[in-house]
C-alpha cells in the first residue's frame, strides 16, 4: 500500500518524449496521509518498527517512510531512532499495564460479559490479547476450574492469581502495546494443544477481506490458536464491521460465532448468519 505514482507525458505524436514515472512506483493505491495512518496503526499494534520493514510492507522507498515517520514524530505520536521508530507512549503504558486501544469501552465491556457467559466451568479456553478480550477476562473471575491459555500478560495476571484458575502462557517476544507474547516460540507452544473454545480479537472484519490486523507479527500465533480450538468466537464491536486493516488472517469462515453489540446492521447480521456464523448481540 503506497502513494500513487505521478507521471508526465508529452503530447501525443511527439517523438522522443517518454512517459516519466517516479521510481517509487507502488503496487497498491494509498495516498500519503492514509499511509501515515496505517503506519501509525502498525506502531500502535507493534510498539516499534524498522524503516526497511515498513518500506517493504507498504511498497514505498525507505526515503518515503522516513518522511512519514518525520511527520508522525512532529505530530507527537512517535520517537524516531536510527533505522526505525517506536511509539512515544509505550514506556508509560507498559509501566501502568494499560492497553493501547481503549476506545468504545462501553461496547467492549458488554461484549466481554456476553462472551464470558459462553464459558462453562471446567472448560479449557484460549484467550487472545486485546482490550475486548481483557474485558471478558474480568467477567470470568467467578468461574471455577477453568484452564486458560493466553498470550496476554495482563489477562494472565488477572486470572492467574485466582485459585480456581489454571493459566498457561507461551514463550515468545514481548509486544508492548498489547502486553502480549508473540513470535515463533509462541506458535510452537500451541502444537498439541486442544481447547474447547477460542475467543479471538481483531482490528477489523469484512466479508471481502476477512479478519484483518494492523501488522503482520501476530498472524502466525492467531492461526495457531485457531487450529488448537474446536469453536472460535470473534469478539468485535460493531465499529470494526465492514472495515479493513493491513493484513488478513483469513476469511470470516474461520469463525463459528461473532459476539458484537447492537450497532451491527440488520444486513450485516443476516449475511454472517447466511454464511453459517452465529451472531450474538451483547446488550
Amino acid at each position: 500500500m503506497a502513494e500513487p505514482s505521478t507521471a508526465t507525458a508529452g503530447a501525443a505524436g511527439q517523438k522522443g518524449r517518454r512517459r516519466k514515472v517516479v521510481p517509487d512506483a507502488p503496487r497498491q493505491n494509498l495516498l500519503a496521509e492514509p499511509r501515515r495512518m496505517k503506519i501509525l496503526e502498525w506502531l500502535q499494534e507493534e510498539g516499534s518498527a524498522r524503516v526497511r520493514d515498513l518500506s517493504a510492507a507498504f511498497s514505498v522507498s525507505e526515503a518515503t517512510v522516513r518522511q512519514d515517520l518525520e511527520r508522525l514524530e512532529a505530530d507527537g505520536f512517535i520517537v524516531r531512532e536510527h533505522g526505525g521508530a517506536y511509539l512515544k507512549s509505550v514506556p508509560q503504558q507498559v509501566q501502568s499495564m494499560s492497553l493501547q486501544h481503549l476506545v468504545n469501552m462501553d461496547r467492549k465491556k458488554m461484549i466481554g460479559r456476553t462472551a464470558a457467559a459462553q464459558v462453562a466451568n471446567g472448560e479449557t479456553i484460549i484467550l487472545d490479547s486485546g482490550s475486548t478480550v481483557t474485558e471478558m477476562a474480568k467477567s470470568l473471575v467467578e468461574h471455577e476450574h477453568l484452564n486458560v491459555i493466553t498470550n496476554a500478560l495482563n489477562i494472565a495476571l488477572t486470572l492467574g492469581a485466582l485459585p480456581s484458575m489454571t493459566v498457561h502462557m507461551p514463550g515468545g517476544q514481548f509486544k508492548a502495546p498489547t502486553l502480549s507474547l508473540t513470535g515463533e516460540k509462541s506458535v510452537e507452544f500451541f502444537q498439541g494443544i486442544f481447547a474447547e473454545k477460542l475467543f479471538l480479537a481483531t482490528a477489523a472484519v469484512s466479508f471481502e477481506a476477512g479478519l484483518t490486523f494492523p501488522a503482520l507479527a501476530d498472524l502466525h500465533i492467531k492461526r495457531a490458536m485457531v487450529k488448537a480450538a474446536s469453536r472460535i468466537y470473534l469478539l468485535a464491536d460493531s465499529t470494526k464491521i465492514g472495515r479493513n486493516s493491513f493484513s488478513s488472517l483469513g476469511p470470516v469462515s474461520l469463525i463459528h460465532c461473532l459476539i458484537t453489540d447492537d450497532g451491527i446492521s440488520a444486513d450485516d447480521k443476516a449475511e454472517f448468519e447466511r454464511r453459517g456464523i452465529e451472531v450474538i448481540v451483547a446488550r
